[in-house]
């Protein structure tokens, strides 16, 4: 080993020892680009093997593989970690070492207290600062919430004893399951979509009034309780709310339980117990064969008869509690939380020389870093966000200038202008209709018909559509291609009338101005209808 890589940082990624817990910190994929930054990587033998990662593909990357987990610990001057360290494995933990992983201080006062003693750096991914847009590709709640929302609806359906989408069959008919979700954060957003997806009727409700939206958007509809307060509690959570609101949400959920087939509860405040949205009545009333999945089972459940980390049955409704929705997809799961710790690891090793810089100048880093060299520093300062640039004022609006001499304003359409047009107009029209030949009155009847309802089609249409209207309106230009080639046209044989040549040169250009309008507007048409297809 030459002294340049033993001057690089060794990440190390044990295997998860929670019960139940299959995710692996880092994948191959990724393994590959750490090694790009300067570092080397060390997974535990077995590590990635729930996640379909197995030894022989970490080491085909460049990644050693440790035998023994307690050599891992030892040696590892940064440690990737899914689940918060167990009591074993930080007394296995190497002084100075650096620890990135889910923590969640405020529920784990003590496990703060003994990584602290260690002398430690701890990175929770938890603690993220989210109301930062540049913190968004570091953001692992995210990642993982939005994997539990859609592994929700397939444990839902599976659960389920009929079809989500509605049909029609020879037997009967069967209608679309009925699915409210309590919640529209990350993960009730991703239930949502794949909800609809399946065909089922969603509907689903929130205290952020902000994301009816985008509730909306994914093919629900919004649930508003009737009473008025906000709801968001900053960094993407909802926050406690009145017990006004809290008694007509109750009221709400009540309604909604006796018509929903599937119930999915995704509600959550930092640092506080689950609240308690579904109680035993509103389970009760609830159709038998009904479903409730209970995403905040983990902190105590959502619904009062939740039992975490199983599903039961409790008057005719299955109640899934199930802990590790995020790990029965560990392979997803795992890639995408690996991907945001290799983004960290970009910000932390700009340098890209496999060494690290807890820069507390940095908002981001500052509100990941819970403890540094031993010292708690949780809870970060709020983040400085950029300043709201204030609107400029608006402009006063002109007083029109009086014509000189006369009371009207003067402007392009004012009444009298609009009056000498019409009267030269109609003058033109009488010397066109009286000196004209009868064949090119007609024709010119038509051609001004022509252009007032073109002119009327266009205009009259919102700008929003001009493009897929143009599209459309520019093939009807065969018609004039059509015109063109008759006048183009050679004369029949015997006939000494022939052609102007100007006439032939205009039909000429027409012709070809016409075939670039038609191809052209249905490659416009086709490349639109590309957009909408999946």
């Amino acid at each position: 080993m030459n002294g340049e890589q033993r001057m690089s940082l060794l990440i190390g990624v044990p295997r998860e020892v929670f019960a139940g817990e299959k995710r692996v910190a880092t994948v191959p994929e990724v393994v590959e680009k750490l090694i790009k930054l300067g570092f080397r990587v060390v997974v535990e033998t077995g590590a990635g093997a729930a996640a379909n990662c197995d030894d022989d593909t970490y080491r085909a990357v460049g990644a050693e593989i440790a035998e023994r987990a307690a050599k891992l610990w030892a040696s590892a001057d940064i440690v990737f970690k899914v689940r918060a360290p167990s009591d074993e494995e930080v007394a296995s933990m190497r002084e100075g070492c650096t620890l990135i992983s889910f923590i969640w201080p405020a529920q784990n006062p003590e496990l703060m207290q003994k990584l602290a003693a260690r002398k430690v750096t701890v990175l929770a991914m938890d603690a993220l600062p989210r109301q930062l847009s540049r913190a968004q590709k570091m953001d692992a709640l995210t990642s993982q919430a939005g994997v539990a929302g859609y592994r929700a609806v397939i444990e839902a359906a599976n659960a389920f004893g009929r079809f989500f989408n509605g049909q029609i069959t020879a037997a009967g008919k069967v209608p679309p399951a009925k699915v409210f979700i309590a919640g529209a954060g990350v993960a009730g957003l991703a239930a949502i979509g794949a909800a609809a997806g399946l065909g089922a009727v969603v509907r689903a409700n929130d205290t952020r009034a902000e994301v009816a939206d985008q509730v909306k958007s994914l093919g629900g509809e919004f649930v508003k309780v009737d009473y008025e307060e906000e709801g968001s509690g900053g960094g993407g959570y909802a926050k406690v709310m009145s017990e006004g609101f809290q008694q007509a949400q109750r009221e709400m959920y009540a309604r909604e339980a006796k018509q929903a087939d599937i119930i999915i509860t995704t509600a959550l405040i930092p640092g506080k117990p689950a609240p308690k949205l579904i109680t035993a009545e509103m389970v009760q009333s609830m159709k038998p064969g009904s479903v409730i999945v209970d995403m905040a089972a983990e902190q105590g459940g959502n619904c009062e008869l939740t039992v975490p980390g199983e599903a039961v049955v409790r008057h005719g409704v299955t109640i899934v509690g199930y802990t590790d929705l995020v790990s029965r997809l560990a392979k997803q799961s795992s890639t995408l939380y690996a991907t945001n710790l290799f983004r960290l690891t970009e910000e932390l090793c700009k340098t890209k020389d496999g060494k690290i810089d807890v820069n507390f100048e940095d908002d981001a880093i500052r509100g990941l870093t819970v403890i540094k060299d031993g010292e708690i520093t949780w809870p970060a300062p709020a983040p400085k966000l950029p300043a709201v640039a204030a609107k400029p004022a608006a402009a006063p609006v002109p007083v029109a200038k009086k014509a000189h001499g006369h009371g009207e304003p003067s402007g392009p359409m004012a009444a009298k202008t609009m009056a000498i047009i019409f009267g030269v107009a109609a003058v033109l029209f009488w010397l066109i209709g009286a000196y004209a030949p009868a064949a090119f009155l007609g024709h010119f009847t038509v051609f001004v018909l022509a252009c007032f309802i073109g002119y009327m089609v266009v205009w009259n249409v919102k700008p929003a559509l001009h493009t897929p209207l143009m599209s459309v309106t520019n093939a009807v230009s065969s018609i004039i291609a059509i015109g063109a080639l008759v006048q183009i046209a050679p004369p029949e044989a015997g006939s000494i009338v022939r052609p102007d040549e100007v006439i032939r040169w205009f039909a000429l250009g027409a012709i070809v101005l016409a075939t670039i309008n038609m191809f052209g507007g249905f490659a416009v048409t086709q490349r639109m209808l590309e957009m909408f297809r999946k």
